[in-house]
């Protein structure tokens, strides 16, 4: 069974930077379309980065796009998040996730079967 931990989050200044971490066990992440999700208080959990199981290729929701990149590392089975120039509005719980599917259009968390617990990030001066 596949397990993700998350780590990383933190607060932060507004226009500061973050990397979240998340480790997978149980299985290679190159079998596995991999992403990044967040949930704020009161909203639905939006996806916000992917990088497809094969090929590699990345998606961003529109809002992050240009400060935030998704990677991995699949020697160490670790995928990463690094958010630069963060906003109050990026304030949320981020959880990553794994999928065997691949993802079209929109990242839509009911694709992804697994899922980490989570790791909170708040943007405050």
């Amino acid at each position: 069974q596949l397990q993700l931990v998350e780590s990383g989050g933190g607060l932060v200044q507004p226009g500061g930077s973050l990397r979240l971490s998340c480790v997978v066990s149980g299985s290679s992440l190159n079998e596995y379309t991999i992403g990044w999700f967040r949930q704020a208080p009161g909203k639905e959990r939006e996806g916000v980065s992917a990088i497809q199981r094969t090929g590699g290729i990345t998606r961003y929701v529109d809002s992050v796009k240009g400060r935030f990149t998704i990677s991995r590392d699949t020697a160490k089975n670790i995928m990463y998040l690094r958010m630069n120039s963060l906003k109050p509005e990026d304030t949320a719980t981020y959880y990553c996730a794994a999928t065997r599917a691949f993802v079209i259009g929109t990242i839509d968390p009911r694709t992804f079967s697994s899922w980490g617990q989570g790791t909170q990030v708040t943007v405050s001066s």
